[in-house]
């Protein structure tokens, strides 16, 4: 057997409910101000309003910056790490698809006190640098996978996007909560589910750093893909569906 490394999110939680969870997080971990990171969207259809919850039960301080668009171009990147920094927070909490989620894995790098990198300075592989604030991600949809891959892509131009690859961006924490994606209608259930779909598959077919460990779990993925993907699109209030398929 060759030699491999395999590395993701430090910590999955997964299952209905689970967003309870950031309770214990926040008093575990002393957070005193996090910063939500989320679309318009979210917003206003109130889907972020379980999260604000535990936050005001705990009393603690929270802001929303809720200016993310799909591919987010590189000033709004620059401008979330800038109403970060104004306001002083000591946590990010990136929620939503895969632009939302994106954006908060580079604010977590941009906004630390102690960041001296510049966007432009992080872009290409293993080029971005710690410290970095406390991550945490709660995706909205299937499809992306964002909440464990150390990578975020930026719109840098009217034809461009640049990425960026750093195990600095693999979150510290990612929950996997159903409850979120029940409103999905159904195209966009479909779309992601499919988008998943080739995550799994272009997992397993790829050569570059294949090994047994990734093989098996693209290999569940798409079986449960599969086997679930059918049920959502038919009933849409099927949470363990739902569920499985994150």
């Amino acid at each position: 057997m060759s030699q491999f490394q395999f590395q993701t999110a430090a910590r999955i939680i997964s299952g209905l409910g689970s967003i309870q969870e950031l309770k214990q997080i926040i008093l575990e971990n002393h957070y005193r101000k996090l910063l939500i990171i989320t679309d318009a969207g979210m917003v206003q259809h109130q889907l972020h309003l379980p999260i604000i919850e535990i936050l005001e039960r705990l009393n603690i301080t929270y802001s929303i910056y809720s200016n993310i668009q799909a591919d987010p171009p590189e000033h709004i990147v620059l401008d979330a790490a800038e109403f970060a920094k104004k306001e002083k927070v000591d946590a990010i909490l990136g929620f939503g698809g895969g632009s939302s989620m994106d954006v908060a894995k580079i604010i977590a790098l941009l906004a630390h006190p102690e960041q001296k990198q510049t966007i432009a300075e992080m872009y290409g592989v293993n080029n971005a640098k710690g410290p970095k604030l406390p991550l945490i991600l709660v995706p909205t949809t299937a499809g992306t996978g964002s909440e464990v891959t150390p990578i975020s892509i930026v719109t840098t131009g009217e034809t461009t996007k640049t990425g960026i690859v750093s195990p600095h961006l693999y979150a510290d924490i990612a929950i996997l909560d159903a409850n979120f994606t029940q409103g999905l209608p159904a195209h966009i259930t479909a779309a992601t589910g499919i988008d998943a779909m080739v995550h799994a598959i272009e997992a397993y077919t790829s050569k570059i750093k294949k090994n047994f460990y990734a093989d098996m779990l693209a290999k569940n993925a798409l079986r449960l893909l599969n086997d679930n993907l059918p049920k959502v699109l038919k009933d849409g209030t099927d949470l363990e569906a739902r569920q499985n398929m994150l």
